[in-house]
């Protein structure tokens, strides 16, 4: 594919504040019934009826959250709309509308824009939520993106983070670790690049990690399949900070203690074989790495045979006392204090 040299750049002020509105969010469409007035007034409005409202909202930003020097913008629009859902499903509850607010500089045409929410749109009609407002300004540090997102359930549907018990046991979704290295993957061919503009990058034997770095999903389909199951867990998270950070939150606030067992650590092969060519351990990237979107919970242990051998979960370990403290038991059995070493976003 021959890349247009010379691609077509509409000055955003051309368009003013609401023209830019108008032009960004003719393509929303509203499905919920919940949604009684979306875009076009002073706020949204919504009507929830007998359901409990869930609210979450992200800030990314250019430079600290994301990198354009390989992640497109119409990639970037859809994963910032999936971070934000993924939040929702860490409360058991069906996601339904979001707002989304750009800060962007003049360096930034319209057709840059435009890309940026043909993602968001894709991700909107994907997750079946509406865009319900938000808030377009200026930038002199590059681009801003915040999401709101907004969700619904039962009271008793909804999964804090503190209501683990000494004998749960801790459950995740998927695999985790291979966003990380997805994006180890795509810093090595930028730095590559650099020194050699001429260099193409060969991303073929990690298309997998790629994907898992540049075009996420929110498992929204846990709710659904926790629910045929018959299982309601007893606390939940999502892995955006890396496994360790994320069972650290849940033991601080359910005040127990854990026991992770690195031999059931579920990790994808093209991984595992990644990690071995940049000789990076992989137990160590699996547990802090970050940015997989996966669910953390806890379930009773009286519904272990619930959920034993279903593809979706992976057992990988249990609660404890909480003066028992919270380990790695590594596959020598030896246990390791666990330690928060997943992002943090005000470190330097």
């Amino acid at each position: 594919m021959i890349e247009d040299k010379n691609p077509q750049r509409t000055s955003i002020g051309q368009l003013g504040e609401f023209g830019l509105i108008d032009h960004l969010t003719r393509n929303f469409d509203v499905t919920q019934e919940s949604t009684l007035k979306s875009i076009g007034d002073d706020a949204a409005v919504l009507d929830f009826k007998e359901k409990k409202v869930v609210v979450s909202t992200d800030l990314l930003i250019e430079g600290v959250h994301f990198d354009l020097a390989y992640m497109p913008l119409k990639h970037l629009g859809y994963k910032a709309v999936v971070v934000n859902i993924s939040d929702i499903c860490a409360m058991n509850a069906k996601p339904t509308q979001i707002t989304v607010s750009v800060a962007v500089s003049n360096r930034f045409p319209l057709e840059a824009l435009e890309e940026l929410f043909e993602g968001i749109t894709h991700a909107a009609k994907e997750y079946k939520v509406d865009v319900i407002g938000g808030d377009t300004t200026s930038s002199q540090k590059g681009l801003i993106i915040s999401i709101t997102a907004i969700g619904e359930a039962d009271e008793n549907e909804i999964v804090y983070r503190n209501g683990a018990k000494q004998t749960d046991l801790l459950v995740v979704t998927g695999d985790i670790g291979a966003a990380y290295m997805g994006l180890q993957v795509l810093e090595r061919e930028k730095q590559v690049f650099q020194v050699n503009p001429n260099s193409q990058p060969d991303l073929d034997p990690y298309t997998y990690l790629v994907e898992r770095q540049l075009k996420p999903e929110a498992r929204k389909d846990v709710r659904t399949l926790l629910h045929a199951l018959e299982i309601k867990p007893t606390a939940m998270i999502d892995i955006s900070d890396g496994l360790s950070s994320e069972i650290i939150h849940i033991c601080k606030q359910s005040k127990v203690g854990c026991n992770l067992y690195e031999d059931k650590l579920p990790l994808d092969p093209q991984f595992i074989s990644t990690c071995e060519e940049f000789n990076i351990d992989s137990t160590t990237v699996a547990i802090n790495g970050g940015e997989d979107y996966e669910l953390l919970f806890t379930i009773d242990i009286n519904d272990f045979d619930k959920i034993k051998g279903n593809p979706n979960f992976s057992i990988i370990g249990h609660m404890a006392e909480e003066n028992e403290g919270i380990h790695l038991v590594t596959r020598a059995n030896t246990k390791i204090a666990l330690k928060a070493r997943g992002w943090d976003a005000l470190s330097e």
